[in-house]
């Protein structure tokens, strides 16, 4: 499977796109105003402590408090548990883990997200190109995406071999996946190197600062997602593709040869239809080949996906048109959960089957299509109503959330109150407004559309309002207005 990683780099937002065959996976999109802060380091001040929630708020220097959570605390008086332990000690107090005033060290492992403080963990972790350095862990782990057992055992035994002592835990990260044992001794180095310099800046800082930053979004890109699938790697931006180059050098030089800078006056991402591709997923509705299509909402507490035939009538009997129509949405849904970030809890609603079989070739569907998902997922068993519950890491704001804000004119309900509903408002509120003041006259300020259904279909209704009340009544319309809003003006 050929990819290719697109880079568009203007002075106030940097976007990475994932392309796979031609076809967009993955945007990530990084704001100046607004950079996301997940895996920086700070030091924190416990601002108060929750006992009946095992959690604390901590000051950290940003809009809101941060969340920690007891599971997140790291307990120095404790000896080290390993991960082989089959039954832990139970969780102490919150109280006697942290309390209010206390500076302590904390890396946020959830941005902010809508009115939610940022999420921290005392568990530290440092990335590098092919190692994750764990400082409260002396465990050693390896991705479970290297599948091959000989190759695990060999990286697993390598990074063993290279700390001894044994001061961290390490991660053997899917990008190891083939090196030598060289490279890997050199990333041990490097994360030891940042970590002295986190632990010297700890130190002399003030609660609030911040004493580890991780890259920035296109070095990060060339670090995380930069493979040897990978076939190449265009930035628009001659700064950031010498940055780019510069780093790949340092720390995997035989993948440098693939970053190219994009001097092309017609823009990268239109060149690639990557433009085209983030507008449709904003959309609600995610067609399918087979004619069917996908009906996306995103709420506070899930997201879920409706599957619907839409014109698919298939050539068969209805059940082998229900299963490939189910078939072609497991992988649509798993490609729009990737392009939109969307996590957390996630439904989908497939189409009712009757065989077992193909109930189970759907959820194989899913689970294949989500594997090439950086994020972590897990998918349950279809439920007998057509459900499939499953969850998604979630890290950060999802691509709507980031691009989008709530209409202004619904509130962010997704629907309009209509014209007819808005007359029988203004009836109300002149009838209201009567009673309460004294006015030879009344003007009503409302959207032409509202004032036309006035108008033509309710005069009647008008002509009996103006004699019930007695008194005359003026419309006016307002293009400004949108179509729930309205004035009654008594003159």
């Amino acid at each position: 499977m050929s990819e290719e990683l697109l880079i568009n780099v203007t002075p106030r937002e940097t976007r990475v796109a994932v392309v796979e065959n031609g076809m967009l996976q993955e945007v990530s999109i990084e704001r100046a105003s607004r950079r996301g802060y997940f895996g920086n380091i700070y030091k924190g001040r416990v601002q108060r402590v929750m006992p009946g929630m095992q959690a604390a708020f901590v000051e950290i220097g940003l809009a809101r408090a941060a969340f920690l959570h007891a599971s997140d605390i790291v307990r120095v008086s404790s000896p080290e548990i390993e991960e082989t332990d089959a039954t832990p000690p139970p969780m102490p107090p919150i109280n006697e883990l942290v309390h209010e005033g206390q500076d302590i060290i904390v890396q946020i492992i959830k941005d902010p997200i809508g009115s939610k403080g940022a999420r921290l963990t005392m568990h530290l972790s440092l990335p590098s190109r092919y190692l994750v350095l764990l400082t409260t862990s002396k465990t050693i782990g390896v991705s479970a995406r290297i599948e091959d057992e000989a190759e695990r055992t060999r990286l697993r035994d390598a990074v063993t071999m290279m700390s001894p002592e044994r001061d961290f835990g390490y991660i053997v990260r899917t990008n190891a996946e083939g090196v030598e044992s060289e490279v890997l001794e050199e990333g041990i180095a490097y994360l030891a190197k940042v970590w002295r310099a986190v632990s010297a800046r700890f130190a002399s800082s003030r609660a609030g600062d911040c004493v580890y930053e991780d890259l920035s979004l296109p070095l990060r890109s060339v670090r995380d997602l930069m493979r040897v699938n990978v076939e190449k790697v265009r930035v628009d931006s001659r700064e950031s593709h010498e940055r780019m180059l510069k780093f790949a050098q340092q720390f995997m030089p035989a993948l440098a040869e693939r970053i190219e800078h994009y001097p092309g006056e017609r823009p990268i991402f239109d060149l690639y239809g990557v433009e085209d591709e983030i507008q449709r997923a904003l959309n609600k509705e995610v067609p399918l080949k087979s004619g069917g299509y996908l009906v996306i909402d995103q709420t506070e507490a899930k997201t879920t996906i409706d599957v619907n035939t839409g014109g698919f009538l298939g050539t068969r009997n209805l059940e082998e048109t229900v299963y490939r129509t189910n078939l072609e949405a497991a992988q649509a849904a798993a490609r729009q959960l990737r392009l939109r970030n969307l996590g957390g809890i996630i439904i989908i609603d497939f189409i009712d089957m009757t065989d077992e079989e193909h109930k189970r070739q759907v959820i194989r569907q899913l689970e294949k299509s989500l594997a090439r998902d950086h994020a972590k997922t897990t998918v349950y068993e279809m439920s007998p109503l057509g459900l499939v519950e499953m969850t998604r890491k979630r890290t950060a704001d999802s691509l709507a959330r980031q691009l989008c804000e709530p209409c202004p004119a619904c509130s962010g309900r997704g629907a309009l109150k209509t014209a007819e509903t808005v007359c029988y408002e203004i009836f109300r509120e002149i009838t209201r407004a009567v009673r309460q003041f004294d006015a030879e006259k009344m003007l009503v300020l409302a959207a032409p559309k509202v004032v036309a259904r006035i108008e033509d279909e309710e005069s009647a209704a008008i002509a009996e309002l103006e004699e019930f009340i007695g008194k005359s009544i003026r419309f006016q319309a307002e293009e400004q207005y949108s179509q729930e809003q309205f004035d009654v003006i008594l003159l």
